[in-house]
């Protein structure tokens, strides 16, 4: 039996033509909105335009400036005091709640439901509502802890009341949905392994450290390099509640710049100070430190093979 001769290349170009102008506006808009802007930026960092006029080149002088920049590394030491502060409280207690959840059997859409509700609210919305938690005089904060006989704490007019405030609000907006993920990894263990452990009479805490925290491994790498990149680029929170007291990269993240974050300090260069060519250069300063924690994040968490 002889082999069907292949299609002519214009046949087949031809058929596959509808697929391909389906998916063309993605790559389109990719094009557009996503490789021009990182092309632009790594061209604009070479250069110390401020928005107006003629690109001036400068070689590398903005990277030269960013590596001795003091306040450049306060806003990297903020970030991962941040990423610290926000990440393991929220991965704890996304632990937790998924584990509650994956144990109820009444209303268990309900509650998925609420605790998914932070995580699509505005972070606006809720960093005014958090603005109102930690205020000075008046707050949910000071209210509670006065009651065991402390006094109130200017908790936005602090170094570590700010960054407090900051990383409540992070656990609050992204532990319901990491709770749900987790979920989902529970939900997706084999149950005739706690059968098992049962029928050798193992305890909780031992099905639990055994058999349950290792088969969400997979998960929680997921959650805790997510959240690792989420953290390190962070802004919304830090802004919303220290823009009062922000003018400028100088005076941005409130008291001792101590809620400035890297992504806040590159908006305030670029946009408040109109210095494009040297907010590039922390762009991409940003990217390197994103890539290198990320990358130390999954070695650490990844599974060991034998």
């Amino acid at each position: 039996m002889s082999n069907p001769q292949p299609r002519p290349l214009g046949t087949r170009i031809k058929k596959a033509l509808p697929q391909y102008l389906a998916i063309s506006p993605y790559f389109f808009f990719f094009f557009v909105f996503g490789a021009m802007p990182v092309v632009f930026t790594m061209a604009l960092a070479f250069t110390n335009w401020s928005g107006l006029g003629d690109f001036d080149l400068i070689g590398f002088t903005n990277f030269k400036y960013l590596i001795s920049d003091p306040l450049f590394y306060k806003s990297l030491v903020n970030t991962l005091i941040l990423w610290v502060m926000g990440t393991v409280p929220t991965l704890v207690l996304a632990t937790i709640l998924a584990l509650m959840l994956n144990s109820t059997l009444r209303f268990s859409t309900t509650y998925k439901v609420i605790y998914l509700i932070p995580n699509i609210t505005s972070m606006v919305a809720m960093g005014m509502l958090f603005s109102s938690i930690f205020s000075s005089q008046f707050g949910i904060a000071n209210a509670i802890i006065n009651v065991f006989g402390f006094e109130n704490i200017a908790w936005l007019q602090t170094e570590w009341g700010i960054k407090i405030a900051i990383s409540c609000l992070t656990t609050w907006a992204f532990v319901g949905y990491n709770a749900l993920l987790i979920l989902a990894g529970l939900q997706a263990i084999d149950k005739s392994l706690y059968e098992a452990a049962a029928l050798d009479g193992a305890n909780s805490w031992q099905i639990f450290f055994r058999i349950t925290l290792p088969q969400l491994r997979p998960i929680i790498l997921f959650v805790t390099l997510m959240s690792t990149i989420g953290s390190l680029q962070s802004f919304t929170e830090s802004q919303v509640l220290t823009s009062s007291n922000s003018g400028g990269a100088a005076s941005a993240g409130g008291i001792n710049n101590s809620g400035l974050t890297m992504v806040m300090y590159f908006y305030s260069v670029a946009f408040q100070e109109n210095r494009y060519g040297y907010g590039a250069a922390i762009a991409w300063g940003v990217f390197v430190v994103v890539m290198f924690f990320s990358i130390i994040n999954w070695l650490v968490t990844r599974e060991r093979k034998d």
